[in-house]
């Protein structure tokens, strides 16, 4: 694993950064809240492309993703993920307990769920979406009352599967949620550590 910089910027008032990882020989990672103006009409591109099928806005117009977000911050925070300047992925973060996943498995406090969209890549950076995933992991990890990640990817989903696999993740059952067929899978920060020490 490469040696990383991981640094909370909340000293900075004047930034709305709330995390940040540099990565030598890759560049400086950033998380920020989601901008509902600036932001909307970049999510609306992605959603729309063939990768992001499992997303479920695809044919959705701006307003209509906007009015999505707007319900989805009523009980889940909501990141852009920046990479050298350039928004690279977008961060969902939920409480299980106050979400329909709850009602399918014994939610505990300290679980913490997320869900996320990296950006279409203009050029190919090796590893780099698996890069993102460990900005998010140590993000969410970075607060000390998460004490596992809950993701319920669709059951589909062969890429994130195996994404999740490679991180600590362990599945757990196969979910019937109205909207789709799911896995659910668990990360402790355990699982999580030393997943990466074996990468």
């Amino acid at each position: 694993m490469m040696n990383s910089l991981i640094t909370h910027p909340e000293n900075d008032v004047a930034s709305d950064v709330v995390f940040v990882k540099t990565i030598p020989g890759l560049g400086v990672f950033e998380l920020r809240p989601l901008d509902m103006e600036a932001d909307i009409p970049l999510i609306h591109n992605w959603i729309n492309r063939d990768y992001a099928v499992y997303w479920e806005m695809k044919g959705f117009s701006v307003e209509e993703v906007k009015n999505t977000y707007y319900n989805i911050l009523e009980k889940a925070q909501v990141y852009i993920g920046i990479f050298n300047h350039d928004v690279a992925f977008l961060l969902e973060c939920y409480d299980p307990q106050n979400d329909l996943v709850g009602k399918y498995y014994d939610a505990k406090k300290g679980d913490k769920g997320m869900h996320i969209l990296v950006a279409p890549f203009e050029k190919s950076i090796p590893n780099f979406t698996w890069t993102i995933f460990t900005v998010i992991l140590d993000f969410i990890f970075s607060d000390a009352a998460t004490q596992r990640v809950v993701v319920e990817p669709d059951a589909r989903n062969h890429k994130i599967h195996l994404l999740n696999k490679r991180a600590g993740f362990v599945f757990q059952r196969i979910l019937e949620l109205p909207h789709k067929k799911a896995h659910l899978e668990f990360c402790t920060r355990t699982d999580y550590y030393k997943a990466l020490q074996s990468v």
